[in-house]
């Protein structure tokens, strides 16, 4: 698959380098967008680097360059997430003001038709967010927020990132063994 994640510049930065990591390791093809504030965030929240997250993608593009491939459609993505998406971002997308390259390719991801996953960052909600939300749901986006689970017995925060990771995974049908599926109560 070609898959395009954008790191917007919310808490969560490593959700989206650790789906790079999966799909790099699985073989995708994946296109990288890094926002300003993401940068700073990858910086502050973990042992990375953003020059070092950047080598996790086959592709990666300048987030203020509007005139790079994910800005049109006809450069056929078959997918793209947000991991993490800011509110700030999530409200341009909803609201068609892109004026960036991520916001632009998400516009394009709806206007085709093609998934588009957005993973919010925000605790608790407003109701400006919720409506955004629900604007971005009627138009056809997946929203995923990264809500830790239990039933898979986590020992430790990887297993909680890995759990949201997989369950992104799922909703672009990617097989993977991050995380032991719900069995049912005995």
């Amino acid at each position: 698959m070609k898959i395009l994640i954008g790191i917007s510049g919310a808490s969560g930065a490593i959700y989206g380098i650790r789906l790079l990591q999966v799909l790099q390791e699985a073989g995708h093809h994946t296109e990288l967008i890094v926002s300003p504030w993401a940068e700073k965030i990858i910086a502050q929240e973990t042992d990375y680097t953003p020059e070092k997250v950047k080598t996790l993608a086959s592709a990666v593009h300048d987030y203020h360059d509007m005139s790079a491939p994910p800005a049109s459609g006809s450069n056929k993505l078959d997918a793209a997430a947000i991991v993490p998406c800011s509110m700030k971002t999530l409200a341009s997308i909803a609201h068609g003001y892109v004026d960036n390259l991520m916001g632009r390719t998400a516009d394009v991801m709806l206007k085709e038709r093609k998934k588009i996953i957005i993973v919010p960052r925000e605790t608790p909600l407003n109701l400006i967010h919720i409506e955004n939300m629900r604007h971005l749901l009627l138009a056809g986006a997946v929203l995923l927020p990264p809500m830790p689970s239990f039933y898979h017995y986590p020992e430790n925060i990887d297993d909680i990132i890995n759990h949201t990771v997989g369950k992104i995974l799922d909703v672009l049908n990617i097989e993977h063994e991050l995380f032991l599926r719900w069995r049912g109560l005995n």
